[in-house]
């Protein structure tokens, strides 16, 4: 017995050691930023322990829950798209001169400035329409707080931007630290909340927000610049010659991902017509949810995005293609034992994380059912993401937009119909829908250009 397992581990060693480079890349890439997420997300854990044990189920949730996601979803979706679009392009720019890279990059952090600039602009003038227009049905005592938070969080966007910039110069190089430190605001926000006395309402939340994105930009463009070794100064211009095709992959990509990122907008929207605790409730259940899709989706897709623009640099796109399926396949299936265990556990894991001082067992039923719910997307998303990872690689964008395009108008008209019948549960049955249905259009793609 002992001799036949040890034969299977033999050769369970000589399978992986016999296993193209490419693959192995890829599999110790997913390993550090599964570990770095895995410390990220339970900072951001500890963070949301924290502030369920100070503010439970209560309107100060609903608003910054509410605030956050109206301030962060634009600059979130750039970032989305940039990130994207930059890690192919840095990989290709490793043959030019440093000067023409330092003034590439100089130039995005000019622009990066501006438009952080004019998102704090749009969000002070345009904040009481948006406030009528998603959070209508709020109280008048958390459309205030609201107010106030947005005010002190409007800046961040600028600095969720920036941080793309210099995790997308990481990642190109196979430098994976930026997931961790993608936990340093949860940690400042756990810090604040627990050092700041009792009676000072959202200020803990919003101060540790502001300082922890600011602390983060600070010390990912310093690893950025010793990672390439290239320094650079912010330039209020855009003469490189390297903004042409980048402006034309952000414009292919720009519309699926808009869509996309505006599906927590929209959740939000319909748990304000659901009443008060609905935000909070979909809060809680969605942050544990973003441990699990966190872990496996980022080591999916920044383990992959390098080694295919890699692979592709070196003219064998049919690799790449055979590479993306393997997996694309494996993370689905890992998606799915994922599912079977988070199920059985979720009670006790929202009660470990969350039942204790205003957070109570009731509570902790709620936000349970609405989890198990979620975990319907998880195994769709892992596999669409590599799948995209490839598309991205080869330059596809518009292929993924439409995609995107096709999938957020299934998970519109699921939030219509299933949350009149499931209520919270609706919108996590509805994203569900939303991955499934884009791994099948992306898989059937795939297949097709192999049949080319």
């Amino acid at each position: 017995m002992v001799s036949a397992v040890m034969f299977q581990l033999s050769r369970w060693r000589e399978r992986v050691l016999s296993s193209h480079p490419d693959h192995l890349r890829i599999a110790w890439a997913a390993v550090r930023v599964s570990a770095f997420v895995l410390v990220g997300k339970c900072t951001g854990a500890l963070k949301e322990m924290a502030i369920a044990y100070k503010y439970g189920i209560s309107n100060i949730v609903d608003a910054y829950q509410f605030t956050n996601t109206l301030v962060t979803w634009l600059p979130t979706t750039l970032l989305t798209v940039i990130s994207v679009v930059l890690v192919p392009m840095f990989v290709n720019l490793r043959t030019r001169a440093s000067d023409d890279q330092a003034r590439f990059i100089g130039e995005m952090e000019g622009a990066v400035a501006v438009t952080g600039v004019l998102l704090v602009l749009a969000l002070y003038l345009g904040w009481p329409l948006a406030i009528r227009a998603m959070g209508g049905d709020l109280s008048a005592v958390t459309r205030e707080m609201c107010r106030q938070m947005m005010f002190w969080l409007a800046p961040t966007g600028g600095l969720i931007l920036a941080s793309g910039i210099y995790a997308a110069r990481l990642q190109a190089r196979e430098r994976h630290i930026n997931t961790l430190l993608e936990g340093l605001p949860a940690a400042v926000i756990l810090v604040s909340v627990l050092l700041t006395p009792p009676g000072n309402g959202v200020v803990p939340l919003v101060l540790g927000t502001v300082v922890g994105f600011a602390l983060q930009v600070v010390w990912l463009r310093s690893l950025a610049t010793r990672a390439d070794g290239v320094p650079s100064r912010v330039h209020l211009s855009l003469h490189s010659p390297h903004w042409g095709p980048l402006s034309r992959s952000i414009q292919a990509l720009m519309v699926g991902q808009i869509a996309l990122c505006f599906c927590a907008p929209l959740d939000q929207y319909f748990m304000t017509r659901l009443g008060e605790g609905a935000n909070g409730t979909l809060g809680y259940a969605n942050r544990v949810l973003a441990l699990l899709l966190g872990m496996g989706a980022m080591a999916a897709a920044r383990a992959t995005l390098p080694v295919f623009a890699d692979i592709q640099k070196r003219g064998d796109p049919a690799l790449a293609r055979r590479t993306a399926r393997i997996w694309a396949l494996a993370t689905l299936a890992l998606g799915f034992a994922c599912v079977v265990v988070s199920w059985l556990l979720a009670p006790t894991i929202i009660a470990v994380l969350f039942q204790r001082g205003a957070f109570t067992a009731a509570d902790t039923l709620r936000v349970a059912d609405v989890f198990r719910w979620g975990l319907l997307q998880v195994p769709f998303y892992f596999a669409v993401l590599v799948l995209w990872q490839l598309y991205i690689s080869e330059g596809r964008f518009r292929l993924v937009a439409n995609i995107s395009l096709l999938a957020f108008a299934l998970k519109v008209a699921g939030n219509f119909v299933l949350v009149r019948y499931f209520g919270i549960a609706g919108v996590q049955i509805s994203t569900a829908l939303l991955y499934a249905s884009a791994f099948l259009l992306s898989l059937g793609m795939l297949r097709g250009s192999d049949a080319g």
